[in-house]
């Protein structure tokens, strides 16, 4: 697990609307759908919350990313860290050998197709920005939590673990991704906001799901051609390609379920110390 970070840094001026894209997982059509909508509405800023390549088009999605201008944020996810580290491991003979399993054989996949400049643009990214957000005050975009890029916040988290994880926070509304289900909530004067996922979400409907903050928070859906992407994924060595398309359009999982999933995951975690 990562190791908690301090989020000290201080809003870069007072803007108008900022839209944030999280968990693209290298779903490039997806990321191409999102950048169109958000073209329409003109935002000051793009906020790119983490997890960025790991999934079927990793290089073409860094590509796109790295080109984007000055405008464009992007901050680190647990996958943008493992896969530098696989990266990094690569050349290693011992680290080869039978995997079975698909995510960590995606992991491996996606690790080769990448360049070393994008290994190092990864690399470099911080784990979190803070901006002052017309309308809205303010605001800290981390991946998982304020705390740490792998630790989990739900619609479900439960109260008093979810206090503890905003502890020490100025700010009074916190955004956040990584589990890929949208969601905004409020607890005492905290707000939090999950964006949802771009490339690989959690929801009834098959989408690119992102929000718009300022002057207040919109939580949105982008519609693309499902089966162009599908096309397009499957004609990639990506493991599991199949089962990958099918659990994006066809196949959804249950949002009750994966709530239970993660937050039980999130229990034994704390438990676990």
């Amino acid at each position: 697990m990562a190791s908690t970070y301090v989020t000290s840094n201080h809003p870069q001026g007072s803007i108008t609307r900022v839209a944030a894209i999280y968990d693209i997982h290298g779903n490039f059509p997806a990321l191409e759908a999102v950048l169109r909508d958000i073209e329409k509405v003109n935002p000051d800023a793009i906020l790119v919350g983490g997890d960025l390549a790991s999934g079927p088009l990793p290089r073409e999605t860094l590509e796109r990313l790295m080109t984007l201008g000055a405008h464009v944020h992007v901050i680190r996810g647990n996958a943008d860290r493992e896969l530098v580290d696989c990266f990094d491991r690569s050349s290693d003979a011992a680290a080869e050998g039978v995997e079975d399993d698909i995510w960590i054989l995606r992991d491996k996949w996606a690790a080769r197709q990448i360049t070393r400049e994008q290994r190092d643009f990864l690399a470099s990214l911080p784990e979190a920005k803070v901006f002052d957000i017309q309308g809205v005050g303010p605001v800290l975009f981390c991946h998982g939590s304020p705390r740490n890029d792998e630790e989990i916040i739900t619609a479900r988290t439960p109260d008093t673990r979810l206090r503890l994880i905003l502890a020490g926070v100025e700010e009074s509304l916190v955004v956040c991704g990584h589990t890929h289900m949208q969601f905004d909530r409020i607890l005492d004067r905290m707000r939090v906001v999950n964006a949802g996922s771009v490339g690989m979400p959690y929801e009834p409907e098959p989408g690119a799901y992102w929000a718009l903050l300022g002057p207040d928070v919109t939580l949105r859906r982008t519609v693309y051609d499902f089966n162009e992407a599908t096309e397009q994924i499957r004609r990639t060595r990506f493991p599991g390609a199949d089962d990958y398309v099918a659990h994006l359009f066809s196949e959804l999982p249950s949002r009750e379920e994966v709530i239970r999933f993660f937050e039980k995951l999130a229990k034994e975690r704390e438990e676990g110390g």
